[in-house]
């Protein structure tokens, strides 16, 4: 299978996260098997929590292969060096990326210079502040754009407050792609397309209301038409929009919209090939391992 530049990496695998909470020895196989998979250039690293670190030496003694690993840090820039050094512990695993949560209390330029230390420490590594929806977002935004960071935002969550409207995430939008800074998603991007969902009426982003927004956003559009592209329910229009893009257009989205964490590499997938920017995916339950229903709203760690 050819998977096109447009959705290539496109999806952190974050199973272990809320509304999926996969079992870590379920998770972590399952994620070999997606490398291994027709459709493995879409996924992205294993996103875990620096938190359960002290659980993977087991699982990946019980497994064969090298895991590409997104550390979320939720203790902030005071954790990650122990973090670092757990990880140093152990074996068959490379830190591709760090995503970093911004405490209340830490100043943006406490957080920088903290950003710094631990740049010269861990090279090569992808770092990516999530940025607080307080009033810091606006000061932390604007220095990011001066750094090699890049933002992540949170897109959605278990209750209706966690999920910006589509005024606030077009500005958030806006502010990345004006000041030059990549950005990923995480938590609330079940779904290809804007959605209500059925069980909690959640309104909830679509991935590809947000690469078409960042995609008009780098185009010269304004926080108004950015808002209304994140609305639009139109899955077809979307998908034909986005497949008629030209190279050029599409290495300058993706390199702007980095990727977002899905706690099921399946769902996209399919929601991907029924709108036909993925092919025909294998229809053999390998293809397909992972699934979960995404619209649970069972508590546990946030990716």
């Amino acid at each position: 299978m050819t998977i096109s530049a447009l959705v290539r990496g496109l999806c952190d695998d974050a199973a272990l996260f809320p509304p999926g909470n996969a079992a870590i020895g379920e998770a972590v196989p399952a994620h070999f098997v997606h490398q291994s998979s027709d459709h493995a250039a879409l996924v992205g690293p294993f996103v875990f929590p620096a938190p359960r670190l002290g659980e993977l030496p087991v699982i990946l003694a019980a497994t064969d292969g090298r895991l590409e690993l997104s550390l979320t840090v939720p203790g902030g820039t005071a954790a990650v060096p122990g973090a670092l050094e757990q990880l140093r512990g152990i074996d068959d695993v490379q830190l591709v990326a760090l995503e970093i949560a911004v405490p209340g209390g830490q100043t943006p330029d406490e957080l920088f210079a903290a950003l710094d230390e631990i740049a010269s420490t861990a090279p090569d590594v992808d770092i990516f502040v999530e940025v607080p929806r307080d009033d810091r977002r606006a000061e932390i935004l604007s220095h990011l754009a001066s750094t090699p960071y890049a933002a992540k935002f949170r897109t959605g969550g278990i209750v209706a407050t966690a999920y910006p409207d589509e005024a606030e995430l077009a500005a958030a939008i806006h502010a990345v792609v004006g000041a030059g800074v990549r950005f990923k998603g995480t938590a609330g991007l079940h779904h290809a397309v804007r959605n209500t969902d059925p069980h909690t009426g959640f309104e909830q982003h679509g991935f590809l209301n947000v690469m078409l927004a960042t995609h008009r956003a780098v185009d010269g559009a304004g926080v108004d038409d950015i808002a209304a592209t994140l609305a639009d329910r139109d899955g077809t229009s979307l998908a034909r929009e986005l497949a008629g893009l030209s190279a050029e257009a599409v290495e300058a989205l993706r390199a702007t919209f980095r990727s977002f964490g899905t706690c099921s590499i399946s769902d996209p997938l399919t929601e991907l090939v029924g709108l036909g920017l993925v092919p025909q995916a294998s229809t053999e339950p390998s293809a397909l391992v992972g699934s979960v229903d995404s619209t649970s709203t069972e508590e546990g760690p946030h990716v």
